[in-house]
């Protein structure tokens, strides 16, 4: 390339740059790309108890037809429309015959795109009629003002947008997706303790050798581990008595059981032949009685083949521990396994001092459970301690919970509310729509169809599947009650959706 071309390239480049700019500068004064100087739009949410209606729509202007975005959402099962036919009906209010427009299909899941062309301002009530497989419905939409000239409208504000934005697009594909009305309710005003889980009262039982010796080889292998369940009265293990001072007892005592037995049976018949008073019976059976529990002491019966020792279960639960090992002495007493029955458990609560006044044998409470969103209620007290412990300040109170499903483990620790007995009033929501926050209540509320807030709650009270708010919401607002977490996921976003409408 010439040093001349060089330069003609040069020049026709600034020339060009200098054309671009004059270009946008007067783009921007003609108000047509810079959004601040465009007529204003609206957008609109309803909701009706079948159908949501979240409609956006531009500046109305005479004689300037343009796309509706109609979003309509079956509230049954929060999914799109996909089928149907709408109808809208503008009703002038100063008189006239109305403008309808229709459209037999959604041109995408959800959304209808009718183009109205007003022929004169004016201010117009809105009727949607939805014929739809999925929703029938017919929505008010009052006080639609229509411009005569697009100078008339009021302009686009920069900033006008806020909340978390989450598209219909989104909500439609997030499953479990459910909104619902704040109300307002009165419920039974609760507050918060720790807890733990615990075996239920006779529902526990430690396995010790009834006698010294060792633990037969071959049982060993074949005695349960911890998860397996066992029946009352199976056989846990064999043990061998050793010929010490556990196994001399042992021995002792089956031999007291044999001279009882035979004592009994001699004084029977002497008391029939009536040789002896029925006195000496009488005390015959008591030895008898005697022995046999001495004996019960030793693991409740004889030796079987091989001179082995059964040992059996004293309740039917699950083996939690085993203690023991091939080949190792026992003394008399020593653990073998812990037994569990898990059916029915014990939620031990630590109730603050300040609340301890609260309690009552009717105090119900429901409860959550560390890596367990699931919530549980108890049945009735158990029982309430009647002395506060002086180091954790607390007083224990024992609720008794039924665990069919065996979904409550012995030692988790568990978070518990409390009834009182004292209803208050306040707003009631679904105890769905509250998520916990580095340890503070929350819920998020839609204001419009796809703009969210994040709201601080205070809580008064829980009742099964209902939670009081005291402070952070009113009756009427709409809270997210189902896939809330995605809600949040969206707060945590710094980036800014693309919105997928079609307009």
């Amino acid at each position: 390339m010439t040093r001349r071309e060089t330069e003609l390239r040069e020049l026709s480049f600034r020339s060009l740059m200098v054309a671009t700019a004059v270009l946008v500068a007067a783009c921007s004064r003609s108000g047509k790309p810079d959004a601040a100087s465009e007529p204003a739009g609206g957008a609109i949410t309803i909701w009706t108890d079948s159908t949501e209606l979240f409609m956006e729509h531009p500046a109305l202007i005479v004689g300037a037809p343009d796309k509706f975005a109609v979003h309509l959402t079956d509230i049954t099962d929060f999914a799109p429309l996909r089928s149907g036919r709408i109808t809208l009906r503008f009703v002038p209010r100063d008189g006239g015959a109305p403008l309808v427009v229709s459209q037999d299909v959604p041109r995408a899941p959800g959304i209808y795109g009718p183009a109205p062309e007003f022929k004169r301002a004016g201010i117009y009530d809105l009727t949607i009629l939805v014929a739809s497989p999925q929703a029938r419905d017919s929505i008010t939409v009052p006080g639609l003002k229509v411009f005569a000239k697009a100078e008339d409208a009021p302009r686009e504000e920069e900033g006008g947008e806020a909340g978390i934005p989450f598209l219909k697009e989104q909500q439609w594909k997030t499953p479990g997706f459910r909104t619902a009305f704040a109300s307002n309710g009165v419920l039974f005003a609760s507050f918060e303790a720790t807890g733990v889980i615990e075996p239920a009262p006779g529902r526990q039982a430690e396995v010790t050798a009834p006698i010294a010796g060792l633990v037969d080889a071959a049982s060993v292998a074949r005695s349960p581990t911890p998860g397996q369940r066992v029946r009352r009265g199976g056989i846990l293990a064999y043990m061998i008595p050793s010929l010490g001072e556990g196994g001399s007892a042992y021995a002792e005592a089956r031999a007291a059981l044999r001279e009882a037995q035979d004592e009994y049976t001699r004084a029977k018949r002497l008391v029939e032949a009536d040789a002896a008073p029925t006195r000496r019976l009488h005390e015959a059976e008591n030895r008898l009685q005697a022995a046999r529990e001495a004996l019960a002491g030793f693991g409740g019966g004889g030796l079987v083949s091989g001179g082995r020792l059964p040992i059996r279960a004293p309740i039917s639960g699950e083996i939690v521990r085993r203690s023991i090992a091939l080949g190792g002495r026992l003394e008399a007493g020593a653990p073998l396994f812990t037994i569990v029955d898990p059916s029915i458990v014990s939620l031990r609560v630590n109730v603050p001092a300040a609340q301890a006044s609260l309690i009552t044998p009717r105090s119900g409470a429901g409860f959550t459970l560390e890596g367990n969103e699931r919530r549980y209620e108890t049945a009735a007290v158990l029982s309430v301690g009647s002395v506060i412990d002086p180091a954790s300040r607390t007083l224990p109170v024992i609720y008794q919970i039924p665990n069919g499903d065996g979904s409550i483990k012995v030692g988790q620790n568990a978070r518990v509310e409390i009834q009182t007995g004292q209803r208050v009033g306040g707003v009631i929501i679904p105890a769905s729509a509250v998520l916990d926050e580095d340890g503070r209540p929350i819920a998020y509320v839609q204001p419009e169809g796809e703009s969210f807030e994040k709201r601080e709650l205070k809580i008064g009270g829980r009742q099964r599947d209902n939670v009081l708010v005291i402070e952070g919401l009113k009756a009427g607002e709409r809270v997210v009650t189902g896939a809330a977490y995605q809600v949040r996921l969206a707060s945590l976003s710094t980036s800014v959706p693309a919105h997928g409408h079609e307009h």
